[in-house]
């Protein structure tokens, strides 16, 4: 069985770990006997690389199994077998699941920056896979994603956060379709990825169980959408754009930097509703660097 496992499932790739197939009969067992797990029927075995040249001949113990497992989920939560490597730890590894919670508490407690929204994101998936009926678990990573693909510092990842947002709110509604938060958010979504009149549908089945704020920007965005002013192209596009401004920035071309920011500024529609202050301090920084200090000055003051 297990040679037969071993040629159907192709293992995710990743840095420092190998994949052991163990022989039918393999039993993981520890924790003084509370844990008893048969493997046959489960994918290959992720072991770190130090751990599996140790074997010689024998068979990967529970701590070896555990570091492993671990490993590969934080490296890729999306790898494959990653949902059986997660029940596994659940089944057996209670200290590991405790230290995970305590990451994200950790995490949630301070202003993060992009590589720490990163772990983040890693660390929500794996719970995501170890609680797969918790909605606020998809939802959370959703936001992470909108967080990443909103800053300008990670903005070059905007297509793939959008897109990912998109799916984990999909997830999180199909948990709890009832989750106005997450319906909210959802339109948000389409509407950034320029999907207005799915939008426009998502906000007007929740719009009465609104915040006032929230109430008064959906109605005047759905207003917006149905008196068709929309911004010229999607702001996903937009976003993008300002991903290559951020490029042209860093290798030196400030004058090409600002003049697609402006381009993208000149969409009044979507100047005004996605007020990104970032977007003025880099303007006013090529300016600067050209020595259009006029216009540097009037770029700094909108920031």
């Amino acid at each position: 069985m297990s040679q037969i496992l071993k040629k159907q499932i192709q293992s995710t790739p990743l840095t420092g770990i190998l994949y052991y197939t163990p022989p039918d009969d393999y039993l993981l067992s520890g924790r003084d006997g509370m844990v008893a797990i048969q493997w046959a029927g489960k994918p290959p075995i992720p072991l770190l690389e130090e751990d599996l040249t140790t074997l010689t001949g024998g068979l990967p113990d529970y701590d070896m199994v555990g570091r492993g497992i671990y490993q590969a989920l934080r490296l890729n939560p999306d790898c494959t077998g990653a949902a059986m490597y997660a029940e596994v730890l659940r089944e057996a590894y209670p200290h590991i699941i405790s230290e995970l919670g305590g990451q994200i508490i950790m995490l949630e407690a301070k202003e993060i920056d992009t590589p720490y929204l990163d772990r983040k994101i890693t660390l929500l998936k794996i719970m995501a896979l170890l609680d797969p009926d918790n909605a606020g678990l998809p939802l959370e990573i959703a936001r992470a994603y909108v967080d990443k693909g909103s800053r300008l510092a990670s903005m070059q990842y905007c297509v793939t956060c959008w897109y990912a947002a998109e799916k984990h709110l999909k997830a999180a509604l199909a948990l709890n379709p009832g989750d106005r938060h997450a319906i909210y958010e959802y339109g948000e979504a389409l509407y950034v990825l320029g999907r207005y009149d799915q939008a426009a549908e998502i906000w007007s089945d929740v719009i009465s169980l609104l915040e006032p704020a929230e109430r008064a920007q959906v109605e005047t965005r759905i207003a917006g959408i149905l008196a068709g002013k929309i911004p010229l192209v999607p702001p996903l596009d937009y976003l993008t754009a300002l991903s290559v401004a951020v490029e042209q920035h860093g290798n030196g071309f400030n004058d090409d930097a600002a003049s697609i920011i402006n381009d993208v500024l000149a969409d009044p529609v979507f100047a005004e509703q996605f007020p990104l202050n970032e977007v003025y301090y880099l303007l006013g920084t090529c300016y600067q660097e050209v020595g259009l200090m006029t216009e540097a000055a009037e770029a700094f003051r909108r920031s």
